[in-house]
């Protein structure tokens, strides 16, 4: 059991800071310093509230609040969902290239050039 809750929580944390990096410019400075600094950061929650002066329960509401708030602009907005099928579809396409076309540098290229401009 031990080993299932270590995967949901890294699968949370990694998900948080997909839609942080997403969504993150449009969190309040004090929102995205929380959860920068418990989920990039890996601080605790006594040791923001530590920083911030506030209690634990004060950094908990706030993070639990701001990952909802989260996953509410990518329901409506699906930015993050959008990227994962790209990258998927350029993926894709690019073994297929290597694949099928291994002496075209032209087409490479481009689809290099494709999954950089997904990535940024």
């Amino acid at each position: 059991m031990s080993g299932e809750n270590e995967d949901a929580e890294l699968a949370k944390t990694l998900r948080m800071n997909d839609l942080f990096a997403f969504y993150g410019d449009l969190l309040t400075a004090k929102q995205r310093r929380y959860m920068a600094l418990y989920y990039a950061d890996d601080l605790s929650l006594g040791e923001i509230a530590e920083e911030f002066s506030v209690s634990r329960q004060a950094v908990y509401d706030n993070i639990r609040r701001t990952g909802k708030l989260l996953e509410e602009y990518e329901e409506k907005l699906h930015l993050l969902a959008q990227y994962h099928g790209l990258d998927r579809a350029t993926r894709a396409l690019q073994a297929y290239t290597t694949a099928h076309y291994p002496d075209d540098a032209q087409l490479a290229a481009l689809v290099t050039a494709l999954q950089q401009q997904i990535s940024r």
